[in-house]
C-alpha cells in the first residue's frame, strides 16, 4: 500500500502525546518492509481556509505550528486523491479531529480529514462521502465542519462492547459513498486508554471498509489520529492496512467508476510535479518550518 509520509513528523513540535517522540518511529519500524512511502506535501492555505476561519490559522501561525500542521493536512489530501483508485493511508501529525473552523484542542490544529474530503468535493471528484471516526474520542471538529453538509456522514462508534462496536460498524457503512475517510486514531486498544479494541479488530474494520468501497464502486483511505501506546501502535496500524488491502470474499468483483480511476492518476501526477518544482526552488534541504 501507498503511505503518505514526510520525515519532518519525526519531530517532536510540542509536549503533548500525540508529538511524543519515538510514536512515528513505533510504526516505521513495523511496516517499512510492507508499504511504499510517498512524501507529504503541504497543503495549500486556499484548502486549508475552506474549512478554518482565517483568526484560526492566524493563531496556529502564532504558535509556529503552521507548517508541520499544514504538512499534515496536506498528506491527508495526498491520500484522499490516491483513495480515489487504491486504498491508502497517511502516517501524518498533528492530528485532526478535534479542530473546528476557529478553534482547536485535543493536540489537534487543521481538520485533516475535512480539509481532505473538502477538497475533493470542491473539485468534483465525489459526490457523496463517509467518514468513519474509530479513534478513542469523539470527532468534535469533524463534525463542526462537516456535520450539516448534505454529501457527507459521519460515525463516531460510541459501543464500549467490542462485538456491539464491530456490528454497528458495519452496519453504518454505505453502499453509496464514492471515498470512505477513516479518520484512524488508536487509542481505544486493550492497551491504550480506552481497552476496547483488539489489533484485528482495527484488521477487520478495514476489510469492512474495503468491501463497502467496493460494494459501492467507490474508494478509501485512512488518516493517522490519536494512539499513544508506541509498544502496540504500529501493529495496529499494520493491522488496518492490512485489512484495507484484503480482496474480499472469493468471487467479489467490483469496477471503479472510471472517472475516479482517472482522477486519482492525475493526483499522483500532480504531486509529482509539485514535489519536483519545490526541490527545485529549495535544493536537498527538508521544507522550512516556522521558529517558535
Amino acid at each position: 500500500m501507498n503511505v503518505i509520509w514526510h520525515e519532518d513528523f519525526k519531530e517532536s513540535y510540542c509536549s503533548d502525546p500525540a508529538a511524543a517522540f519515538g510514536r512515528m518511529e513505533a510504526v516505521i519500524d513495523v511496516i517499512q518492509d510492507r508499504v511504499a512511502f510517498t512524501p507529504a506535501i503541504p497543503a495549500d492555505e486556499e484548502d486549508i481556509r475552506a474549512c478554518h476561519t482565517e483568526n484560526h490559522i492566524a493563531s496556529v501561525k502564532r504558535q509556529g505550528l503552521y507548517d508541520i500542521a499544514a504538512l499534515a493536512a496536506g498528506g491527508a489530501i495526498q491520500a484522499a486523491f490516491t483513495g480515489l483508485s487504491q486504498p491508502c493511508f497517511a502516517l501524518i501529525r498533528p492530528p485532526g479531529h478535534h479542530a473546528s473552523s476557529d478553534r482547536a484542542w485535543g493536540f489537534c490544529f487543521f481538520n485533516n480529514m475535512t480539509i481532505a474530503i473538502s477538497k475533493l468535493k470542491r473539485e468534483g471528484r465525489i459526490r457523496k462521502a463517509f467518514i468513519l471516526d474509530f479513534d478513542l474520542h469523539f470527532g468534535d471538529g469533524t463534525v463542526n465542519i462537516l456535520g450539516r453538509s448534505d454529501y457527507v456522514t459521519i460515525y463516531n462508534p460510541p459501543e464500549s462492547d467490542p462485538n456491539a462496536y464491530l456490528r454497528n460498524v458495519e452496519a453504518m457503512l454505505p453502499d453509496d459513498a464514492d471515498i470512505i475517510g477513516i479518520s484512524a486514531g488508536f487509542d481505544n486498544h486493550l492497551e491504550d486508554w480506552g481497552g476496547v479494541l483488539s489489533t484485528d479488530d482495527y484488521r477487520e474494520m478495514g476489510r469492512m471498509v474495503r468491501a463497502a468501497s467496493r460494494k459501492s464502486g467507490g474508494g478509501c483511505f485512512a488518516i493517522l489520529e490519536g494512539g499513544y501506546n508506541h509498544r502496540v501502535l504500529g501493529q495496529n496500524v499494520m493491522a488496518l492496512i492490512e485489512g484495507l488491502e484484503e480482496n474480499g470474499r472469493k468471487g467479489d468483483r467490483f469496477i471503479l467508476y472510471r472517472g475516479q480511476l482517472t482522477a486519482g492518476r492525475k493526483f499522483e501526477r500532480e504531486i509529482s510535479e509539485k514535489l519536483d518544482r519545490r526541490m527545485e526552488l529549495r535544493g536537498p534541504g527538508r521544507p522550512k518550518r516556522n521558529k517558535k
